[in-house]
């Protein structure tokens, strides 16, 4: 038996502006996926995937070694929401196996499963901690993995990586990662909050490049900010840097901060995380915080230390 296990990803700093090579801030979680692969005689890979919970959300059959898909079955709350599932892990493995020719290419097969620790809306990584993992397992480049199937900037693969806070900085397939001590004194102060408004990253981006021009100002910019906030030991200043790159970003894709659209009122700084508008935001804030949340009609409110690693 073999068994991998790759993180999940959050990026404080840098979104959008990661795609073209701006420095920017990611955060491994504590939370994450594994893969655990057992041989079999038959010259079938036996797929299943379960979510943290312990349900099964896709079962598919392909015949080896040519990878053919036999059968699959979907679990979704939303109907149709997950139709092209077993072709998408279809295409990931056929991709792995032009990498490395001699992956899944036996006369025996394998029985896999993949266990999620976090639920597969929250957006922490359900696509890259699969893609790290199948790279682990077929001894691939991931980075390459991933620009032939799902595309990207390549900083959630790092953080699958990786157990500390890092620099990311995209340079096609091997990208440039420092390793680094974020670990804000004022931490406690500091939540993840889900909006449950869960975003397509790749509408986001489609977004990002309609409305680009030349943006060598700004990724200057966000990867300064990205140094300052790695560097920041002051709260106050710490939401001035969120308020500034949120500035930023809103100026570029022309939509208004998440603080505009639910938060004017709140005592604290927000910063949207990812895709703007979707999964998880950034919440400055005290004790009273959890509580002004839920009353907006957010459930999930998790402090910085108890998702981080």
């Amino acid at each position: 038996m073999n068994k991998f296990y790759s993180n999940g990803k959050l990026l404080l700093t840098g979104e959008y502006f990661v795609l073209d090579g701006a420095k920017s801030l990611a955060v491994p979680t504590t939370c994450g996926q594994d893969l655990i692969i057992q041989p079999i005689e038959e010259p079938q890979l036996i797929w299943n995937s379960f979510t943290n919970e312990g349900e099964c959300w896709l079962e598919a059959i392909f015949e080896l070694p040519k990878l053919r898909l036999v059968s699959a079955t979907f679990y979704s709350e939303k109907e149709g929401g997950n139709d092209k599932l077993a072709e998408n892990l279809n295409k990931i493995l056929k991709e792995a196996q032009k990498l490395n020719p001699s992956f899944l290419n036996s006369e025996k097969g394998f029985n896999v499963k993949t266990n999620l620790t976090f639920p597969k809306n929250w957006g922490l990584g359900t696509s890259s901690t699969l893609i790290n993992n199948i790279a682990n397992w077929a001894n691939i480049n991931p980075y390459q993995l991933l620009g032939k199937t799902f595309g990207g900037s390549g900083y959630d693969i790092a953080c699958a990586q990786n157990n500390t806070p890092i620099l990311y900085t995209k340079k096609d397939t091997n990208p440039f990662i420092e390793k680094v001590d974020f670990n804000p004194s004022f931490k406690e102060r500091l939540y993840f909050v889900y909006l449950n408004k869960k975003q397509d990253s790749r509408d986001g981006i489609q977004r990002f490049r309609t409305f680009k021009r030349n943006l060598t100002s700004e990724i200057n910019q966000i990867s300064n900010l990205t140094d300052e906030f790695v560097a920041c030991n002051n709260i106050k200043n710490f939401e001035k840097l969120i308020t500034e790159h949120e500035e930023i970003i809103s100026k570029t894709l022309q939509l208004k901060t998440v603080q505009d659209l639910y938060f004017s009122d709140y005592f604290g700084q927000t910063k949207s995380l990812g895709a703007w508008g979707g999964d998880f935001i950034l919440a400055t804030g005290n004790e009273d915080a959890p509580s002004y949340f839920k009353k907006k009609g957010f459930q999930i409110i998790i402090p910085y230390q108890d998702l981080i690693l």
